[in-house]
């Protein structure tokens, strides 16, 4: 079991409070890999970092906005100082605004632009020369569904998905000469809590479930073993690919 472990990794976690981001950092704590975690909320951290630290981990959290190029330095400056480079970088900061396209207001969708495709462009290119000093350095960014066809998740969203995949695909090219493997993931509707209301809804749930071969939607931990797989060293031929992980969903038509 050594083989398929995490063990010594130095990883940065984007949106690691909570969801996807929570249970990416708990999975690579569990494979033995030391984590720092970045969100918003202040408070979310501090409340994370504790439960994780009661635990006997090694975590470090930082209340971070990465589409904040002065936050974006701060947690530059934290990796350089504390680690000296990067083996893991996982983008997964992301928001979603739902309407239809037409009625969108223009702060809304550059947020939603913002923060789920330039953030994590920028910051992949700022750690650059931090992850070429990592050990078999892999970025993992997290997509969607939504970047593949229609999820009704609302354009913008759809957008950013779609171009973080690309952006995969090129960095995934560009960097291979640097050792650096880069790769996406794209989850269908997963429990979790910025999908809490929009899943609570029945008929709508029924819809995502008549449309998913598995007859669910995805645990948050699903996402994060395919997550944790993208980035071992036991995956280091596998780069500028996108691993869809959605219960069959996109295989099928139902």
């Amino acid at each position: 079991m050594e083989r398929w472990s995490l063990k010594d990794k130095k990883a940065l976690v984007t949106g690691g409070s909570k969801g996807i981001g929570k249970a990416v950092v708990s999975e690579f704590l569990a494979l033995g890999a030391e984590v720092v975690f970045t969100a918003r909320n202040e408070e979310l951290v501090v409340d994370v970092l504790n439960q994780f630290k009661q635990e006997g981990y090694p975590v470090h959290g930082l209340t971070a906005d990465v589409t904040n190029i002065d936050h974006r330095g701060r947690i530059i400056q934290w990796v350089d100082r504390q680690w000296g480079k990067l083996d893991i970088l996982v983008n997964n900061a992301g928001i979603n605004i739902r309407k239809p396209s037409n009625e969108y207001l223009l702060q809304e969708y550059q947020q939603v632009l913002e923060t789920d495709l330039i953030a994590p462009f920028e910051l992949s290119r700022e750690l650059f020369e931090l992850m070429k000093k990592g050990e078999n350095p892999a970025v993992v960014n997290v997509s969607s569904v939504a970047g593949v066809l229609d999820a009704k998740t609302g354009a913008p969203y759809g957008m950013a998905k779609s171009g973080l995949i690309q952006m995969t695909r090129t960095f995934a090219c560009e960097w291979a000469e640097s050792g650096i493997r880069v790769n996406a993931v794209s989850p269908w509707f997963t429990q979790t809590p910025a999908t809490e209301r929009l899943l609570s809804n029945g008929d709508k749930l029924q819809q995502i479930i008549s449309r998913t071969p598995t007859g669910r939607v995805a645990r948050d931990e699903e996402i994060a073993t395919a997550i944790a797989f993208m980035t071992m060293d036991e995956a280091s031929f596998i780069t500028g690919q996108n691993l869809v992980v959605d219960g069959g969903a996109t295989s099928c038509i139902l």
